[in-house]
């Protein structure tokens, strides 16, 4: 597929937000979370609630026709209410979600390299994530960079400099 064009989110593109949100948790096909649940849990909320704060930083995947396809933001989370790829105060956490039919299509690593430039213009040293194992998306932040830094449950939590 082709076709996609990257832009950056505003205040307006918190539902957008969401629906990458609820499609970062089931990217597994064989494990899918209802909508519902997933925006119960309140440390994934986090990543959403209030977007766009001062230090929020995101970019929107669109179809041809406009329609949101995928969503990659950043966000600073205190040490008292981390998110769940929590690194250090002033480490922007990384999240980034793509509708599956538009997976493995370049739209992922479109979005991530726009968060990484901009991370970097924003004067972030480092940023991170955290990425269930066996999610396909660790090859993709792996080959841009991104280390293993922590093991917490069934993810990694992972860092890269933004150079």
């Amino acid at each position: 597929m082709t076709g996609y064009r990257i832009r950056e989110a505003g205040p307006a593109d918190a539902l957008a937000l969401t629906e990458a949100l609820v499609e970062a948790a089931n990217w597994s096909a064989v494990d899918l979370r209802p909508r519902v649940q997933v925006l119960a849990d309140p440390v994934r909320r986090r990543y959403i609630a209030g977007w766009q704060r001062p230090g929020d930083a995101g970019f929107l995947a669109t179809d041809a026709t406009g329609e949101p396809i995928g969503a990659g933001w950043y966000r600073l989370f205190a040490a008292d209410r981390p998110g769940l790829g929590y690194v250090a105060t002033g480490v922007p956490e990384l999240t980034l979600g793509v509708r599956p039919v538009w997976r493995a299509q370049g739209v992922g690593r479109a979005l991530l390299q726009a968060l990484l430039d901009r991370a970097r213009r924003d004067g972030y040293p480092r940023v991170g994530l955290s990425v269930e194992r066996g999610n396909f998306a660790q090859r993709l932040y792996a080959s841009e960079g991104f280390v293993t830094v922590e093991t917490r449950g069934v993810a990694d939590v992972m860092v890269r400099s933004s150079r």
